[in-house]
């Protein structure tokens, strides 16, 4: 493989990797987010059934400053 070959092939392997990097990071970044709306999901509910906000921080792991804006 000549130099010039071997310069095209680590830029197309390096562009891959980026892209599977910036796939990964936003499926993360997904899976956070859904995390986090059904945190929410679930606080709110609790807070209409008149839980006390303590009981749903500990529950959820949101703060209570967090459950009070819900």
């Amino acid at each position: 493989m000549s130099k010039e070959e071997r310069e095209l092939y680590d830029s197309d392997v390096k562009a891959k990797s980026d892209c599977n990097a910036g796939i990964r990071y936003a499926e993360k970044k997904a899976e956070e987010e859904g995390k986090l709306e059904e945190k929410l999901e679930i606080a709110c509910n609790l807070k209409s059934k008149a839980i006390a906000f303590e009981i749903i921080a500990e529950t959820t792991g949101l703060s209570i400053d967090e459950i009070e804006k819900i």
